[in-house]
């Protein structure tokens, strides 16, 4: 959806939204919104965004990053918010603690003419001191309203919000009714009353006030006598008269006049929301109108089938009489085996309550009700069904209608995924952040135990041992990072053809003999911006993972991976109309293979951390998270197929860089691993009393002299009694002052003096605030000679 217009509208340009705020509270906030706009549901949203951030607050060292380390740019897909947000008529604006607009939808500027600040509106005194008291309201107890403000759009409901503890969503709904009637009112009055009237049906969109809004063209003609007669705003109830035997006629018409059967259909929701009704000629009349299949319930049928919404008619022995098109797409039935009650469509647990549901108002029940159900055919995905008791339908006893249904499902369920793994990212990077220090503690241990021993004593290959595990530890919060997108890359101008002939031979040798790779490479591909080694483990992972899958359906070997390459121009994309892909030129790679596919019941939760299907010790879980994470992070998508009949589809679209490729640097010259050894002052600060401890050992062997410091403000108060340091090594992340903080307070005294920077969370989560003249990075875990060497090299470039 790239050619519409953002949903977001900064109003202040210090930021992509108008101000810097920690990466957890913006996604959690963008999630909020992108489901505010879908579902229309301020209480739903914020118990999303309050579950997020509790999650993330599991993890100390994470809360601790989020609420101390300066604000970084946090890279957030929007493309799901546009598509949603293109269909959604509710004004949305958030404001922050201090009272400031962050952002806001083109529909808070079309109703308000520009972007004024809550609670500063065109409302009148009262409503503004309303709007205000609502604001406040929210601070303290998490939601307010304002209903029944008046405005220059008319009457306005407005709701609100907190959002964790710094932001306010305001809700704005100017004319409820008019706005969750409008559809239906034009397909009233458009092409679907014309289908009715074809076959006899008159409808009317009536107000709670009885104000007619829409009505078919049919009857318009047999109420005031004419196809095109305007009739909007005309009190419903004077087209219609009652005899002494309660029969309905039109006024217009006489008392010879055929008598109707009026049906209300209750489609919409709400107070304020308005009526369907139908209009039928009784059988046997004087003047028939058309007929669909010569009785009136053919003509109800008739009109259920064309409506644009799912519903379904069932009898008053519980059996489905009826069900039209949207209701059959939406389910998922099976033309050739039709259900036969509405329980047949459900999963075993929902069963009994949509039958007794559907007994009590086949019984007579007045009111309509909703519940949530699971398809049996798809249990992971609920459903939202209204009931409501069907008078005057023929056979029918009860009226079901699906509230989320076709497309608009769909985008809840990528919404509510996509918040879902934003959620578990934050507590994956926080996860990664605390285990790499107690890994470093570990691996700096054995390498200090290590130098104390040679091979052949008898703890030397226990040490050992514990390094190489500890070395798989690190390897696995390197996943964990690439699947929060928190992990270092190193991106290049590169070709995909180039990154596949790379690893093919790798490829070749994981695949086994038995399992055959297949390469077909497409013309006109376009530069990609990436980094190659995330790219190849990207191959890999997919890759081992549908030879996995084949062997495991047949263990006796046999199948093809296929590798493709193409290119996607814009044009195919805009043929592609997927709300998640925004429209652009893309180098796209599938790798697709022979297996039995996945089912349709693990397919949605394949990108979930420590999901597998593997057997108990034979997989981690994170090997498609890692995949998703890299995609991700370096700006593409990612979709998973299981055609019918067909093995699994992995297609990766990554976008076409437009610049041209940058010359390779020269390789540096190699240094000596062994030339560690070096002199001077170093001023170790660390928060974290073991890797303190292990760093500080570790640089002293190897000839520095050391002096540390548990935080920022400890180690400036060391430089205020001791002479200058030659190195600073200081972690980013600390309680009381973190290390970029204190480092431009050092270096309003030793302007040149180097810096080397270490923390478990990413280089690229951590640029903006560290970027300083002649400062480098040391990652977490790093081993004793790992951090000898970095101390060498930055006190060398001096």
């Amino acid at each position: 959806m790239a050619s519409q217009s953002p949903v977001v509208t900064p109003t202040a340009p210090a930021s992509p939204l108008g101000q810097p705020i920690a990466i957890a509270v913006l996604a959690a906030v963008a999630a909020a919104l992108a489901m505010l706009w879908l579902l229309g549901d301020l209480a739903i949203a914020a118990g999303a965004l309050a579950t997020g951030l509790i999650v993330a607050g599991g993890i100390a060292s994470a809360v601790r990053f989020a609420r101390q380390a300066p604000a970084t740019e946090a890279v957030i897909d929007w493309s799901v918010a546009r598509a949603l947000a293109a269909a959604s008529p509710d004004a949305l604006a958030v404001t922050d603690r201090s009272g400031r607009l962050v952002c806001a939808n083109d529909a808070y500027e079309a109703l308000f003419g520009e972007f004024p600040t809550p609670p500063n509106l065109a409302v009148g005194d009262a409503g503004i001191a309303a709007l205000g008291a609502a604001g406040r309201a929210a601070w303290r107890d998490g939601s307010a309203s304002a209903p029944g403000l008046t405005g220059e759009a008319g009457q306005i409901d407005v709701s609100v919000t907190r959002a964790g503890d710094d932001m306010l969503v305001w809700r704005f709904a100017a004319d409820p009714a008019k706005a969750s009637g409008s559809d239906l009112a034009e397909a009233i009055a458009g092409a679907t009353g014309d289908r009715l009237a074809a076959a006899g049906i008159m409808t009317v969109l009536v107000t709670p006030e009885g104000r007619v809004r829409a009505a078919n063209r049919v009857f318009r003609l047999r109420a005031m006598g004419h196809e095109e007669a305007a009739i909007d705003g005309r009190d419903f109830a004077r087209f219609l008269v009652t005899d002494g035997a309660g029969r309905i006629r039109f006024e217009r018409e006489g008392d010879d006049a055929v008598p109707l059967r009026l049906v209300e259909v209750p489609l919409l929701d709400g107070d304020g929301a308005p009526i369907l009704i139908a209009l039928l000629d009784e059988e046997g009349g004087a003047i028939a109108a058309p007929v669909v299949g010569g009785s009136a319930a053919s003509q109800i049928h008739a009109l259920v089938s064309l409506l644009p919404f799912g519903l379904a008619l069932v009898g008053r022995d519980g059996r489905l009489v009826h069900m039209n098109d949207a209701f059959v797409q939406a389910v998922g039935v099976k033309v050739a085996a039709p259900p036969l009650y509405p329980g047949d469509i459900v999963v075993r647990e929902d069963k009994a309550p949509l039958a007794d549901a559907i007994r009590r108002f086949g019984g007579g029940a007045q009111h309509s009700a909703d519940m949530t159900v699971r398809l049996a055919d798809r249990p992971d995905e609920a459903i939202a069904l209204t009931l409501t008791g069907a008078r005057g339908l023929g056979d029918a006893a009860v009226l079901i209608g699906l509230k989320d249904s076709g497309e608009e499902g769909k985008l809840k369920r990528q919404v509510a995924q996509a918040t879902k793994m934003q959620a578990v990212g934050q507590l994956a990077g926080g996860v990664a952040h605390d285990f790499n220090n107690i890994l470093t503690a570990i691996i700096g241990h054995c390498d200090l135990m290590l130098m104390r021993h040679t091979p052949g004593d008898s703890d030397y290959d226990d040490i050992q041992q514990v390094r190489i595990n500890s070395n798989r530890a690190a390897s696995l919060t390197r996943q964990l990072l690439a699947f929060s997108r928190q992990q270092t890359l190193r991106p290049q101008v590169l070709q995909l053809p180039d990154i596949i002939s790379e690893v093919s031979n790798l490829l070749k040798r994981l695949l086994g003999e038995t399992v055959a790779l297949e390469v077909r490479h497409g013309r006109s591909l376009g530069s990609v911006r990436a980094d190659p080694g995330q790219l190849e483990q990207v191959v890999v992972n997919l890759a081992v993972n549908a030879r996995d899958a084949m062997l495991a359906a047949n263990p006796s070997g046999g199948g093809t991976v296929t590798i493709e390459t193409l290119a996607i121009s814009a044009s195919q994309v805009r043929q592609m109309d997927d709300e998640v892909l925004p429209v652009g030129d893309y180098s796209a790679l599938r790798i697709s293979d022979t297996g039995t596919g996945i089912p349709a019941d693990v397919l949605p939760k394949i990108w979930e951390p420590f999901f597998t299907t593997k057997e108990v010790g034979k997989g981690t879980g994170l090997g498609l998270s890692t995949v998703y994470g890299i995609i991700k992070q370096s700006g593409g998508y990612i979709f998973a197929e299981s055609p019918p009949g067909g093995g699994a589809v992995f297609t990766i679209f990554l976008p076409v860089h437009a610049a041209a490729p940058a010359a390779k640097p020269a390789p540096l010259a190699a240094r000596p691993k062994a030339d560690t050894w070096g002199t001077g002052l170093v001023l170790l600060v660390e928060d974290e009393d073991m890797v303190r401890a292990v760093a500080e050992r570790a640089l002293v062997r190897q000839g520095y002299t050391v002096i540390a410091a548990e935080n920022g403000e400890a180690a400036l108060e060391l430089l205020e009694t001791c002479e200058r340091p030659d190195l600073l090594i200081s972690d980013v992340v600390m309680p009381s002052m973190d290390g970029p903080t204190m480092v431009r307070h050092v270096r309003e005294r030793y302007p040149d003096l180097p810096i080397l920077f270490m923390s478990g969370y990413a280089e690229e989560q951590l640029r903006k605030s560290i970027d300083l003249d002649n400062v480098a990075f040391l990652p977490k875990p790093f081993s004793v000679q790992q951090l000898a060497e970095a101390a060498r090299d930055v006190l060398a470039a001096k």
